[in-house]
């Protein structure tokens, strides 16, 4: 079985607009979608990444917020990060439609899974 790959990132940004006309300027991302809060969603053919709306009145600074690994079996993946002893992966509460799953590693960073993969499902 193939391993799991990270293909995707996601950071909050203050001008997600701004930054994500400099990676697609610099760097040949194409926008995936951009959603009426002010999120951009981009990808390379590879990776996409999101850049999310940083909200001044919430806890979380600018840069990394979250990434998401792309596994072949999600159900498996779960339960072997819960065997061994991280709290079980959860659904996503997003309507988002990128990633299945939500986790937390030993560190507490935030990781998604996603068997379908993070293109437009």
């Amino acid at each position: 079985m193939p391993r799991p790959t990270i293909r995707h990132l996601a950071l909050y940004a203050r001008d997600p607009q701004a930054l994500a006309r400099f990676y697609c300027e610099h760097f040949g991302m194409d926008v995936i979608l951009a959603d009426p809060d002010g999120n951009h969603f981009l990808g390379d053919g590879y990776l996409t990444l999101a850049l999310l709306k940083l909200q001044m009145a919430g806890e979380a600074p600018a840069g990394m917020n979250h990434f998401g690994f792309h596994v072949p079996d999600a159900a498996q993946t779960r339960a072997e990060l819960t065997a061994a002893g991280l709290e079980e992966p959860a659904l996503r509460a997003s309507k988002r439609p990128f990633a299945e799953y939500r986790a937390i590693d030993p560190e507490g960073n935030w990781f998604d899974l996603s068997e379908h993969g993070y293109g437009i499902p």
